[in-house]
């Protein structure tokens, strides 16, 4: 059953950001710090894959789920996904319109994730990007996972990026513990690092972030996020079609 207090709230939260315009400002891609965020997560996230026997993408069939704009799918199309084996769902409408916009070859839908339009089994890779710690409702989170879970196919993974603290300057987020992680999939073999620089200190360097980024990154008490695999218990199927 949907939690549908908590969708009208993170709903209102996004509407807030968007009317803050944080897209241009806060999170803007014109920010090196921000780039530089970025361009870890990729490069780690496409070892973790790759370790994991997950390259090539070709045959693969991938959801995002919490896709905003379609991002992290378009790094897997770049990264030689298909197209048609790529979906993606989010529960803000104008994000799923921006995302159709900027890869209309791809499946986008607008939804709640805790009613995930697909078969069970259906997906060997799901994504979920700074999704857990926006749902404060422990009962949305669990049926979130759930869903995560039926969709998903034995020996298939969950692409986990998120923040492993609480932001103290934003109380609309919480941070997720490897603990807490586990308890929301359990029975997967859960594998994280600590990846991410304390992202206000990160935009904040300006044009030096080419060359302090990764030092400060080095620094264990600045990294605030958590980047990973967890890989559900079952053979993974050699050749997805």
């Amino acid at each position: 059953m949907e939690t549908r207090t908590e969708v009208a709230r993170i709903r209102e939260v996004y509407r807030q950001y968007t009317a803050c315009h944080f897209e241009q400002s806060r999170w803007s891609p014109a920010n090196a710090g921000n780039r530089a965020i970025r361009h870890e997560r990729e490069f780690k996230s496409r070892e973790r894959l790759k370790q994991s026997g997950f390259f090539p993408l070709t045959e693969r069939r991938i959801l995002d789920v919490g896709c905003g704009t379609g991002e992290q799918l378009g790094t897997f199309l770049h990264w030689g996904a298909k197209p048609e084996n790529l979906f993606g769902i989010d529960l803000i409408p104008d994000r799923i319109r921006a995302a159709q916009h900027l890869l209309p070859q791809v499946g986008f839908r607008v939804g709640n994730a805790e009613a995930l339009p697909f078969a069970d089994g259906h997906f060997d890779l799901v994504t979920v990007f700074t999704v857990f710690s926006s749902i404060l409702d422990h009962w949305m989170a669990v049926n979130v996972s759930d869903e995560i879970n039926r969709v998903l196919a034995p020996g298939g993974v969950v692409l986990w990026y998120d923040f492993r603290t609480n932001n103290p300057f934003n109380r609309h987020v919480r941070g997720l513990s490897r603990r807490r992680i586990q308890q929301l999939f359990p029975g997967f073999a859960v594998a994280l690092q600590t990846v991410s620089l304390l992202p206000p200190l990160a935009r904040r360097l300006g044009v030096l972030a080419c060359l302090l980024y990764a030092p400060l990154a080095a620094l264990p008490f600045l990294r605030t996020h958590l980047l990973g695999l967890l890989t559900k218990p079952g053979l993974r199927r050699a050749d997805p079609s």
